[in-house]
């Protein structure tokens, strides 16, 4: 969700840009979602988006504990989250439009993973305090 609001500022960098989740449903389940009103429509291309995420945010916490705990990791988990889209799943689904984007969508695309990332791995919470042990 916390995607959704730098989604609204990358859009309007590019507004001719459709997000994956409305290129999978504009290009595999048109006659779905063309008997949708546009309010819905978007309803189910956001819920497709955070259901993506959310399966994303489970394979993270699958992660080895270690792994996740490494400052890093997160902002790396969200532009690998990103490049399997990019290379892996939108080739296979025959998406077009990834191979096309401009430079500036791309950037704006990447920098919003990398913000997933970092609230996957849980690095905007405050890190728990510990108290050091009593005699």
């Amino acid at each position: 969700m916390a995607m959704t609001g730098t989604r609204t500022v990358t859009a309007g960098i590019a507004p001719q840009e459709r997000t994956p989740p409305e290129a999978i449903l504009e290009e595999h389940a048109a006659g779905l979602v063309s008997r949708l009103d546009e309010h819905h429509r978007e309803a189910v291309t956001e819920l497709l988006h955070w259901a993506y995420g959310a399966g994303g945010g489970v394979a993270f916490g699958l992660l080895p504990a270690r792994v996740r705990r490494f400052p890093g990791t997160g902002v790396v988990y969200g532009l690998a989250f990103w490049l399997a889209f990019e290379w892996g799943i939108a080739p296979l689904l025959g998406i077009q439009q990834a191979r096309e984007r401009k430079v500036l969508w791309r950037v704006g695309i990447a920098l919003d993973h990398v913000l997933y990332g970092v609230v996957v791995a849980g690095r905007l919470a405050p890190e728990p305090s510990v108290a050091p042990d009593s005699p």
